[in-house]
């Protein structure tokens, strides 16, 4: 007798790949053998139902010529043997076009997880610290030739009195009894396929397999504290506002002590402003005033740099909001060789007051 995939499922042959998903799920958790209400021959045929509905190529073969095209192949007619489903099971994948569909994740919660059932838990991974994130404010001149300072931070770091290993000083580290020092505990789970061994994490010792005797007072056993730690910080020359800095394994000690990577630091820079210059990339800019008889006869003017006070040449005639450049007076090139240049802006200073001689000599200029 042909067999109605979708009535099992409950859904119409129009309907989605996800909608046939969830109404698998759906009745995978109504008809679980291990619950109260639970029917094991139903789950069997909505889990028959899905592999071939799941499934785009053996769908279309359904579709136009029913579970006849599925018959003699074994585990409910979808071509798959109990070796395939333990190969499924330990991949965490499935498998392709033409073998078993179904997403591990899909059964996941309904089986407590298929790797766990196996007996393939993942073992403990190393764990790493958290990144964490300060803000360092510097001169302008700091930016521009960098500098060394020195900051403060409280973070979690290594206890200081057991360095980690969670036992008081002088205590014995002890196998521990829980998982007999595996690191996992293994547990036997009922599915309708038989009964599976699981493995998991030990809870104890958290996978370590072992245990002290006697907790750190310090850090009651974590291994782990809070502390104020000191860390000297290079700034690069040329680095500007709103950079940051990543100091690799500076961060937050790692949750399980000795079990991985500390966490990075990262410091953004805040430059103070300067009075005298402003930054334009690896350019810096300032401005300065002249007189008009500067500018109409020329002469050599003294220009604050951030090196110190250089001299600059004004031709005859400078035209006020006229720029000079100064090469390799700006700011040290980050990521490249050399410095970049400083512009500096010449405003002509027009006087506010003048004198009676110096009134007659404009008005015979601006006769001439």
């Amino acid at each position: 007798m042909s067999k109605d995939y979708y009535n099992l499922l409950g859904v119409d042959k129009s309907a989605s790949a996800d909608e046939v998903k969830r109404a698998f799920r759906k009745k995978a958790h109504q008809f679980h053998p291990d619950k109260k209400d639970g029917d094991e021959v139903k789950f069997k045929e909505i889990n028959e139902a899905y592999q071939i509905l799941g499934n785009e190529k053996k769908r279309k073969q359904y579709d136009q010529f029913g579970d006849s095209a599925f018959s003699g192949q074994g585990f409910g007619g979808t071509g798959m043997n109990w070796e395939d489903f333990a190969r499924a099971a330990s991949s965490q994948s499935g498998f392709g076009q033409d073998g078993f569909s179904i997403n591990m994740d899909d059964l996941g919660d309904i089986f407590g997880g298929l790797g766990d059932i196996f007996g393939m838990g993942r073992q403990r991974r190393r764990s790493r610290g958290a990144d964490i994130q300060t803000e360092l404010a510097i001169d302008f001149k700091e930016a521009v030739f960098g500098v060394e300072k020195n900051i403060s931070l409280h973070k979690t770091v290594t206890c200081s009195k057991c360095q980690g290993n969670k036992a008081e000083p002088g205590t014995p580290i002890e196998t521990c009894e829980t998982c007999k020092g595996q690191g996992v505990i293994m547990q036997v789970q009922r599915t309708i396929l038989g009964n599976f061994q699981s493995r998991s994490t030990c809870p104890d010792c958290q996978g370590e397999g072992k245990t002290a005797k006697t907790k750190c007072s310090n850090c009651r056993g974590t291994g782990l504290q809070k502390d104020t730690v000191n860390i000297n910080v290079k700034i690069p020359a040329g680095i500007d506002n709103g950079q940051t800095i990543r100091l690799q394994g500076q961060g937050e000690a790692p949750p399980l002590a000795n079990s991985g990577a500390g966490g990075d630091l990262y410091i953004r820079i805040r430059v103070h402003p300067d009075n005298n210059f402003e930054r334009a990339g690896d350019d810096i800019l300032s401005q300065t005033e002249i007189s008009f008889s500067q500018a109409a006869l020329g002469d050599k003017i003294p220009v604050l740099t951030v090196d110190g006070e250089i001299k600059l040449k004004i031709p005859a005639g400078a035209q006020s909001g006229t720029v000079f450049k100064l090469r390799n007076n700006g700011a040290t090139r980050l990521q490249g060789r050399g410095r970049g240049d400083q512009l500096v802006r010449v405003i002509v200073k027009t006087p506010s007051k003048l004198s009676r001689a110096e009134k007659k000599l404009f008005e015979e200029l601006g006769r001439s």
